[in-house]
């Protein structure tokens, strides 16, 4: 069955979004992103070179953009307005690309969004013509702010950037899908494949990771993890689980419409 989603009007199938920070090497990031499946992948203008260091090893040699869908991120922003200059440079750098991530953080510790911010900038690059996939915290109202601005995606942390913690509050991750009509991706805090199945039981339209990959002992053997829990969350999700309850009294073989015929002494 056909299960796919749009985004920026165009159609995807993997709703498993992948980075590529913290390989060992290009061979390994390219082994990786083949077996997680991954049909957009996020790249950091400001760490990575894809073209603007000439000398140097092109990340995109092991990603090519006609394979891929290359997704310019804003990591390590701190404020609107480095974060607007990144995305227009990454729009240069790749022939008028006009999809970016953005993500403004309020300090290196935590990682966490500074919204103001981000706020700030996302209608700059609205306005400037770019279409805005937006790293946000788990309220709702903001969210739906960020919607009704124009972004075309929107990703509340899970948990903390690196942090593995997995998605510590589902229910405002569910409130936000809930209220909004554009998709909505977890982004941070992914440790383990389960991590991203509640993601996507949740209803989310696709989960973004890096670390949870590329510091795993074995990362091409944990984006095939990555990619098979995805679509068992989305699956689980589909079907529609049975309902929770306290007590369980409800045996899996009910007695409903069963014959007993007491024994004679």
């Amino acid at each position: 069955m056909s299960d796919t989603f749009e985004l920026a009007g165009k159609t995807y199938t993997s709703r498993l979004l992948v980075g590529t920070g913290k390989y060992k090497n290009l061979e390994e990031t390219k082994a990786a992103i083949e077996a997680s499946g991954a049909e957009i992948v996020t790249v950091a203008i400001r760490r990575t070179n894809i073209g603007q260091n000439p000398n140097e090893p092109s990340l995109l040699d092991v990603i090519p953009p006609e394979r891929y869908t290359i997704l310019p991120n804003t990591a390590g922003c701190f404020d609107a307005e480095s974060a607007i200059r990144t995305c227009q440079l990454a729009r240069e750098l790749l022939d008028g690309h006009s999809l970016v991530k953005l993500e403004v953080l309020g300090d290196a510790e935590t990682l966490y969004p500074n919204m103001v911010e981000t706020l700030k900038a996302a209608r700059v690059l609205i306005d400037d013509g770019f279409d805005v996939m937006v790293y946000t915290s788990d309220d709702p109202i903001i969210a739906k702010e960020l919607e009704d601005m124009g972004c075309v995606a929107v990703m509340p942390l899970g948990s903390l950037i690196g942090s593995g913690m997995g998605i510590i509050n589902p229910y405002n991750i569910r409130m936000i899908k809930e209220k909004l009509t554009v998709p909505v991706l977890v982004d941070a805090g992914v440790g383990t494949a389960s991590d991203a199945a509640v993601a996507m039981e949740l209803g989310c339209d696709g989960v973004l990771m890096n670390t949870a990959i590329a510091a795993a002992k074995e990362p091409v053997r944990m984006a095939r993890a990555m990619k098979l829990a995805v679509e068992a969350g989305r699956e689980a999700y589909l079907a529609g689980r049975m309902p929770q309850r306290i007590y369980t009294a409800s045996p899996s073989s009910p007695d409903e419409g069963i014959f007993f015929t007491r024994k004679r002494a």
